[in-house]
């Protein structure tokens, strides 16, 4: 049976899920300032062109990973609290879960992304891009912590799934950088319960 021909718009997202793939290895194998978008291209066997035609350049790219993997982080984020509301347990221990498993299974990550933390700072234009990345991120959990309160009676701030929004991202990546430094004072249950007791004084305020 012949394969299936792939639409244009297929095709493209093919390729730019290609080209992530191939620029995840290269900065894991020589970090953000080493790698080069020709060595990403011949990565993933395309073309320079093919890459410039998907991404704007190695902070693009290297922004899209991020972007990426926080995606489905939110997505999972969205489906344990699906879960627990249909009966299937707590949800702090899984959230805790998660928060063990990117600490502790996807290290490349973490000298990367101090790399590029460094290198936005010295680069203004590029920190702008970056905010304006990170904004979007904190959106997405914005609208899955916005359906939480939304389930709770009371009367809440507006804009309280924002605020809550910035404080579980940057309680999430400090709990992940904690347990990098030392995994024994950071277990997984610390974080669920961190993020329970978030959610109780916020229902209480």
């Amino acid at each position: 049976m012949a394969e299936k021909r792939l639409t244009r718009v297929e095709a493209k997202a093919r390729t730019r899920e290609q080209l992530l793939d191939a620029a995840a290895r290269v900065f894991a194998a020589k970090g953000f300032a080493g790698a080069s978008v020709e060595e990403i291209a011949a990565e993933a066997g395309f073309s320079i062109g093919a890459l410039y035609s998907n991404f704007a350049g190695k902070e693009d790219l290297f922004l899209a990973l991020m972007s990426e993997r926080a995606a489905t982080r939110i997505s999972d984020t969205a489906t344990t609290l699906a879960d627990w509301h249909d009966g299937a347990g707590q949800p702090w221990r899984a959230f805790g879960q998660q928060m063990a498993e990117v600490a502790d299974k996807d290290m490349d990550l973490a000298p990367l992304q101090a790399e590029f933390w460094l290198y936005a700072i010295r680069h203004p234009p590029v920190m702008a891009t970056f905010a304006e990345n990170v904004r979007h991120r904190l959106s997405d959990l914005e609208d899955v912590i916005a359906v939480e309160v939304a389930r709770e009676d009371g009367d809440y701030p507006e804009d309280l799934p924002a605020r809550l929004a910035v404080v579980v991202s940057a309680l999430f990546t400090g709990m992940v950088r904690q347990r990098r430094i030392d995994p024994e004072s950071a277990p997984p249950e610390l974080y669920g319960d961190a993020l329970r007791w978030l959610f109780r004084g916020a229902k209480n305020e």
